[in-house]
């Protein structure tokens, strides 16, 4: 009797967004790290220190400044650090309030 080969699937990593708990593939969250010269957005996904993951939503991110990046990094946002992912924030990700673009004009 022959077996048939399995065909086993690619495994993808998945990481649990700080600010609401969804799981996602690893490459859907942007990662925050906690390291030697504080805490930085890390888009690469490798630098080195204490990681956390944020989807690219602003309710997400405020969350996650409000209180439970402190927890995800084992450590106490400095108000400057709490700026930097502000500013990120503001400059990069869509408010969520607009419409989505090409929405604008159409009736139901």
């Amino acid at each position: 009797m022959v077996k048939k080969a399995k065909r086993r699937s690619k495994h993808i990593p998945q990481r649990t967004c700080v600010g609401c708990r969804e799981v996602l593939r690893k490459r859907a969250l942007i990662r925050i790290v906690k390291g030697p010269e504080g805490v930085v957005i890390d888009l690469t996904g490798k630098a080195h220190g204490r990681g956390a993951y944020l989807h690219d939503k602003r309710s997400c991110w405020l969350h996650g400044i409000n209180g439970s990046l402190d927890h995800a990094l084992r450590t106490e946002l400095t108000d400057q650090e709490k700026q930097t992912l502000m500013d990120y924030m503001m400059e990069n990700l869509p408010d969520e309030s607009l419409p989505p673009s090409g929405a604008e004009g159409q009736s139901t």
